[in-house]
C-alpha cells in the first residue's frame, strides 16, 4: 500500500483523514481509549508535517450519536478544533481559517445517509474537504462506505501509519511459525466457518470457544439446552473430524439449579452454556506454553454478561507466553485493557470484523483502493 510517508511535502495541504474513533461510551464518557490512542501516530505525523488535517470518523450505530465526547478527550493529546457537521457552512468557514498543522474533527459521518450506501453526492462532499486522502481506519476496512472507499476512488489515496501496521502485523500471523495456535471465540458461526476451515489448514491447532462452540457441540450430538446457537447446521461438516480442532472439554452453565461447571455430556435441556470451564482453561494453557505463534479473536464466554473468567485467564497465559501473539476483537481487547497487559502481546489489533475479513480473504476492497 502507498503510505502517507510517501506522499511528499504536505505543508499547507488539506488532508482528509479517515480515522477509527468508534470508541465505546458509557453515559457520554469514554470507556476505553485504545482506538483513540492508536489514532494518534498518524494525527501527530500530519500535524508535524504542517498539513491542514480534517478528520472524519463514525461512532455507534445510530445516526444521532455524536463524536463530541471523543473530541473532548482528543483535545488532551493534540491541538484540535471542532468542525461540526459535514456539509454545513460552519465547517467550510472553519476550513478556510485553518493554518499549517491545524486539525479539525468533524461530526459522525453516519449522520449523513450517504455514508453507508457510498452515495456519490456525499463522496463529492467529502472529497471537496481535502487535496489528499488518508485512510487510517482499519476497524472499518471491511466496509465499502463513502468515507472509507468512495473517496479513495476520486482522490490521491494513502494508508495511515496505524492501518499500515495493522496489515503488516496481521499478514505475519497469516504465515505462522510452528507450533501455531488459533483461538476463535464470539458468536455467529455462519460468518466464521470459512475462517475455521482455512486456518485448520494453516495452523497446527484451532480452538473454538464462545457461543460458536455451541454449534459444534450440537453437531457432535451434545445437549446444548437453551444456549445461543446459529441458524446454520454443522452436521456432516468435514472439519469436525480434524485432529487439529480443539473444543472446550467442560463448560459453565446456568439453569434451574444455578450456576455450575459441567462436562459436555452433563448439560440438561433447561440449562444454558455461558463460558468454558476450568479444565478447558488448563488444557489451553499447555498449548499456549508450547506455541510460537498465537492468533486470537473473540471472547470465550458471554463476556458482556460477566462471564469473563476463561477469557481473562487465557489472556494472562497468552501475555506470558514466548510466542508472537496477535489479538483483536472488541471484547478480547477490552479484557486485556482491563487487565492492563496489552503491552505484553506481539500486536493488539483495533479490528474486529475487519481483522476477520483480512484473515479470511487476504485483503478487502478498501485496502485494495490504497495500493
Amino acid at each position: 500500500m502507498k503510505k502517507i510517508t510517501e506522499a511528499g511535502d504536505l505543508k499547507g495541504k488539506y488532508v482528509l483523514l479517515r480515522a477509527s474513533l468508534n470508541i465505546p461510551l458509557k453515559d457520554g464518557k469514554i470507556r476505553n481509549k485504545f482506538r483513540l490512542e492508536r489514532a494518534l501516530p498518524t494525527l501527530r505525523y500530519l500535524h508535524e508535517q504542517g498539513a491542514k488535517t480534517i478528520v472524519v470518523a463514525h461512532i455507534g450505530r445510530e445516526p444521532n450519536e455524536t463524536l463530541k465526547p471523543v473530541f473532548d478527550e482528543l483535545e488532551k493529546y493534540l491541538p484540535v478544533h471542532w468542525g461540526g457537521a459535514i456539509g454545513t457552512d460552519g465547517l467550510l468557514q472553519r476550513k478556510e481559517l485553518m493554518g499549517d498543522g491545524d486539525i479539525i474533527l468533524v461530526e459522525n459521518t453516519r449522520q449523513n445517509e450517504g455514508e453507508k450506501n457510498n452515495d456519490p453526492a456525499f463522496v463529492k462532499q467529502l472529497a471537496e474537504l481535502g487535496e489528499v486522502y488518508v485512510n487510517d481506519a482499519f476497524a472499518a476496512a471491511h466496509r465499502e462506505h463513502a468515507s472509507t472507499y468512495g473517496v479513495a476512488q476520486v482522490m490521491p489515496a494513502y494508508a495511515g501509519l496505524t492501518l499500515s501496521e495493522e496489515v503488516e502485523q496481521l499478514s505475519k500471523a497469516m504465515k505462522p511459525e510452528s507450533p501455531s495456535l488459533f483461538l476463535l471465540g464470539g458468536a455467529k458461526f455462519d460468518t466464521k466457518m470459512p475462517l475455521v476451515e482455512k486456518y485448520l489448514a494453516e495452523y497446527d491447532h484451532v480452538f473454538i470457544g464462545g457461543a460458536i462452540a455451541n454449534d459444534i457441540f450440537k453437531a457432535k450430538g451434545y445437549e446444548v439446552g437453551e444456549s445461543l446457537v446459529s441458524d446454520v447446521s454443522l452436521e456432516g461438516a468435514e472439519f469436525l473430524n480434524s485432529k487439529k480442532l480443539l473444543i472446550p472439554i467442560d463448560v459453565i452453565v446456568d439453569g434451574p439449579d444455578g450456576r455450575k461447571v459441567k462436562n459436555l455430556d452433563e448439560v440438561t435441556p433447561e440449562e444454558k452454556i455461558f463460558d468454558c470451564g476450568p479444565l478447558t482453561i488448563e488444557m489451553l494453557a499447555t498449548y499456549i506454553e508450547k506455541a510460537k505463534t498465537i492468533l486470537w479473536n473473540g471472547p470465550f464466554g458471554a463476556y458482556e454478561m460477566g462471564y469473563t473468567q476463561s477469557t481473562e485467564i487465557t489472556a494472562r497465559h497468552v501475555a506470558g507466553a514466548d510466542a508472537f501473539s496477535v489479538i483483536g476483537g472488541g471484547d478480547t481487547v477490552a479484557a486485556v485493557e482491563k487487565l492492563e497487559i496489552n503491552n505484553l502481546f506481539g500486536f493488539v489489533s483495533i479490528g474486529g470484523g475487519s481483522m476477520l475479513t483480512l484473515l479470511e480473504k487476504g485483503s478487502t476492497p478498501v485496502l485494495d483502493s490504497l495500493k
